[in-house]
């Protein structure tokens, strides 16, 4: 048996296919996903990261899906999704935030009876997990965010497209028979963004998701040494220029990009708040905010929700986890609007540490798109039976009947 699931996954990598990131710093994207030491001499993770599960239903946790998306998924595609941006700093600290915080469970509270509920912006939802927006999803499976969204329907929760997405809106609200959110990457130009906000309200979305932490271009050293390994040519698909990249997002069918430089939102400011407000009656939600500072920018803005994100170590190397900005932008917040949370969330137990200090949800994004690169639509609903079993399981052991009953006495820093 190794010694940790560092090694393991060492091990696999090179197993695999010899890749440059078993002996690359940038293989902390891969192994960063689990603990770096396992309690000895009780180490049961996989010992054998080549026994990969067969099926959804054999899967433990929704660390057993990874390595078999890893096979599933071409080397390009995967590394995509698994990258954080130079030394990934953030990305482990996702991770880690989560082991310095401890639950202070309460004893004799009759729970037996579990309501994991939700009350977001104006909905009832049966859990607090939100399928997070992740672009591309037909890069790890050919049903992309269709089967997302139908695992959603199925398991009865709420999920977010990306402006990103390869299905429409349209597409994508039909596929889960109720209410999609959308999040929106606005481009530097105004009518572009004016054009996609119109569109997605007029398919019925009612909550509009702005990101402001994607500004510019990122060093995505994971995805770069697995590209290199990766047999096909990406050319034939990924032609570069702004025209060629929003052939394959067609939420932008119809639009006149003549004369936009780019994708990203270098130029955004509190103004273009103010624009959107003045041309959507669709909620608000600001995708990553990580500061008391600007979380009270946002209440002044009468923004209705923040989501405290850095982008899952994907847009800057910070290294401050997510976990670790919650606590100041609920203080700052004041219960004046939704607070959504995303960053390293692996397990029931993490959904309760974020809920337990002041997250209305949580966001998940890596671990469903391991359920979709493994097996497709019933991957991804597995891996939401998982993160809901334990969650539920996690509530009753820390001794609460409701979100209503946590609070931040259920948390230890350590």
């Amino acid at each position: 048996m190794f010694n940790s699931m560092f090694d393991n996954r060492r091990q696999f990598l090179k197993w695999l296919s010899a890749s440059p990131l078993a002996i690359s710093p940038a293989l902390s994207a891969f192994a960063a996903e689990t603990p770096a030491k396992l309690p000895d001499p009780m180490q049961w993770a996989p010992a054998n990261l080549q026994e990969l599960i067969k099926a959804p239903r054999d899967a433990i946790n929704v660390f057993d899906f990874e390595p078999v998306a890893r096979v599933n998924v071409p080397p390009a595609h995967f590394g995509y999704m698994a990258s954080g941006i130079d030394d990934e700093t953030t990305l482990r600290a996702n991770r880690e935030a989560f082991k310095r915080i401890a639950l202070r469970p309460r004893r004799l509270n009759d729970v037996s009876k579990v309501d994991p509920s939700i009350e977001l912006l104006g909905a009832k939802w049966e859990t607090p997990i939100i399928v997070a927006p992740t672009g591309g999803n037909k890069a790890f499976h050919a049903d992309g965010e269709i089967a997302v969204a139908r695992a959603c329907k199925a398991k009865s929760h709420l999920n977010v497209l990306s402006t990103s997405g390869t299905t429409s809106i349209e597409n994508m609200i039909t596929a889960r028979g109720g209410p999609v959110w959308y999040q929106l990457y606005a481009s530097p130009v105004w009518r572009v963004a004016e054009a996609i906000i119109k569109r997605v309200e007029a398919a019925g979305c009612p909550v509009l998701m702005i990101t402001v932490d994607r500004l510019g271009g990122r060093n995505q050293e994971t995805f770069l040494r697995l590209r290199r390994t990766d047999p096909r040519d990406c050319a034939v698909c990924h032609v570069p220029g702004v025209q060629n990249q929003v052939r394959r997002r067609p939420n932008y069918d119809g639009i006149d990009m003549a004369g936009v430089p780019n994708l990203q939102s270098a130029n955004m400011t509190w103004e273009f708040i103010a624009k959107v407000r003045q041309i959507s009656k669709m909620k608000i939600v600001l995708k990553g905010i990580l500061t008391h500072e600007d979380a009270r920018m946002a209440l002044l803005n009468g923004v209705d929700g923040i989501l405290v994100s850095n982008h899952g170590g994907r847009s800057e190397d910070n290294g401050m986890a997510s976990l670790d900005s919650l606590p100041e932008v609920v203080e700052a917040v004041g219960g004046k609007m939704a607070i959504l949370f995303d960053g390293g969330i692996r397990r029931g137990s993490d959904i309760i540490k974020a809920m337990a200090l002041g997250a209305n949800a949580v966001c998940i994004g890596r671990p469903y798109l391991w359920g979709l690169g493994a097996f497709g639509q019933p991957g991804v609903e597995r891996v939401l039976e998982l993160l809901r079993t334990e969650m539920v399981a996690g509530m009753q052991q820390v001794g609460v009947r409701s979100w209503q009953e946590l609070t931040p006495a259920f948390v230890r820093k350590g």
